[in-house]
């Protein structure tokens, strides 16, 4: 009978669970159509049981019964070409590492601007609706901060990328430059001196910008369009309850994490099953006797735009190896060794994760790094912008592949780089570390999940917010206790040099009577 209606319990709790919907709005307004593939997978579980309301410029063809995507893409965007940067943009010189957050300033001010104008986003604010919960990426766009005033509902961040700048004073987590490297450099937690100080310097200009110049621009555009001002009591990016975060501390920098930031790194592959290749793919791969090499530098940057002295002597280094290369190419390519094939797509993950794939060259992707990895495949990193030195960097370190700056490129490196990736020690260094990466209490997927769940039945969950959020600076850094205790130091330090003063004149004075008489 116990059995009986410990059974009947399980049955109503389960239906009790499955039928509980929330109604959610995802803001996913960021011009990289790469930032919302982190969490594609994630909104499609999501919909098994809640409805979704989803602000994006890559809306889906299907998006299914409790999905609705409101389209907020600019005429002049062709959403199927997302290879929009040339090899041509990039230099590799530290300047443009630097003044990578300023191209991000100006990429926001366009989303913004081309967003909250956008008539269906204009007419969405007009509709009569209600959300319990908001998700809304966290990145460079705090303009779509309106819809948080507007629905009042609590929110959670979503990151498909390491920790900003910007990010950390919002959550609470720590930013301490001295061994937390920046968004946009090629350090690890372990630095020299000078890189210390590159690292505060880039840091604190990185925040001025988004200060001064995001937040700034994005506050006038949400004005000017939507009549919303989201800081007009404060910064609004503090009310957010939760920070879910495409890392990981087995490849990202191993840091203090606030209770309100989860790392689900990984979410993306976590769910998804690896697939069989298409047919000629699959017959070339499994014909390639000493195993194949995927080369690709990802969905934004095109392939074909690479200098061309370079690719010269990347084809010149492959045609000194027996491995077939296979190259994620935009055209024609002319000249090239036998051993070379060129594609204009290839399903990236199937391939990392097919058995006679033996290396990847990548760009250092935040998705493609984390894919190899998953896979347990060594990779080639030749980054070009964004966070793409910081996670080549983080890779090097851990032993899941080698660095190769662009401007140091010329085929006796890259053949002894490859020589030395393809051995025996390498591959395994780099399955040792996929083993460590998915060895979690829970999947990445349901990390997401049960943390979404938990804010709503929390009500925003504001209790696991740190205090320092809210704290100004002075508090903070500590400044209001060091000036009281300062103070009380040079008083004391006056009190005991009044009274040294005293008594040692006493005592001059007296040994001058003594000598007087």
């Amino acid at each position: 009978m116990k059995i009986k209606t410990t059974y009947i319990h399980l049955i109503l709790m389960t239906i009790f669970t499955f039928t509980e919907s929330i109604n959610i709005l995802v803001v996913m307004p960021h011009i990289g159509k790469s930032h919302q593939l982190v969490f594609e997978p994630l909104f499609k579980k999501l919909t098994e049981k809640h409805k979704l309301t989803i602000i994006t410029r890559y809306p889906q063809k299907n998006p299914g019964l409790n999905r609705r995507d409101i389209n907020i893409a600019p005429d002049y965007l062709d959403i199927s070409d997302t290879e929009i940067l040339s090899f041509n943009n990039f230099t590799g010189s530290r300047i443009e590492k630097y003044t990578t957050v300023n191209l991000l300033a100006f990429i926001a001010h366009q989303a913004c601007k081309d967003g909250l104008s956008h008539p269906n986003y204009m007419k969405f604010l007009k509709e009569n609706n209600h959300f319990d919960l908001i998700l809304i990426e966290v990145f460079n766009t705090p303009c779509f901060m309106g819809v948080a005033k507007k629905f009042n509902a609590p929110m959670i961040g979503l990151s498909s990328c390491m920790w900003l700048p910007w990010t950390f004073k919002w959550f609470g987590s720590d930013s301490n430059p001295s061994y937390v490297p920046n968004h946009f450099l090629d350090h690890t937690d372990r630095m020299s001196f000078l890189a210390r100080v590159e690292n505060t310097l880039i840091h604190i200009y990185s925040n001025i910008v988004y200060n001064s110049v995001i937040e700034k621009s994005g506050r006038q555009i949400s004005k000017e369009y939507t009549d919303i001002d989201f800081n007009e009591n404060g910064d609004i990016m503090g009310n957010i309850s939760l920070l879910l975060i495409n890392t990981h501390f087995i490849l990202n920098s191993r840091l203090p994490m606030s209770p309100n930031s989860i790392g689900v790194g990984g979410i993306h592959v976590d769910s998804v099953p690896v697939k069989p290749l298409p047919q000629d793919l699959e017959r070339i791969v499994n014909d390639s006797k000493h195993g194949v090499i995927y080369m690709s530098m990802g969905s934004t940057l095109r392939g074909d735009s690479f200098p061309e002295d370079k690719k010269q002597a990347i084809l010149k280094a492959f045609s000194r190896i027996p491995q077939r290369i296979v190259w994620k190419w935009e055209g024609e390519m002319k000249n090239k060794p036998e051993n070379v094939l060129t594609y204009r797509w290839v399903p990236q993950r199937d391939i990392l994760c097919h058995p006679n794939t033996k290396l990847f060259i990548s760009h250092g992707g935040l998705l493609g790094t984390i894919e190899t990895i998953n896979c347990g495949k060594p990779v080639l990193l030749l980054p070009q912008f964004g966070d793409q030195f910081a996670n080549a960097a983080a890779v090097e370190q851990n032993g899941g592949g080698l660095v190769l700056n662009m401007n140091d490129v010329n085929d006796e490196i890259l053949y002894e780089k490859l020589q030395i990736l393809l051995s025996t020690n390498f591959s395994t260094s780099a399955k040792e570390l996929s083993i460590r990466y998915k060895d979690r209490p829970l999947s990445p997927m349901d990390t997401a999940l049960y943390w979404i769940e938990y804010v709503w039945r929390h009500k925003g969950a504001h209790f696991m917010k740190i205090e320092s959020v809210d704290m100004p600076l002075y508090k903070y850094y500590l400044l209001d206790v060091i000036t009281f205790l300062s103070i009380i130091a040079l008083i004391v330090f006056y009190v005991i040099y009044a009274i040294s003063k005293y008594v040692l004149t006493k005592l001059f004075i007296r040994q001058e009577k003594i000598k007087s008489s």
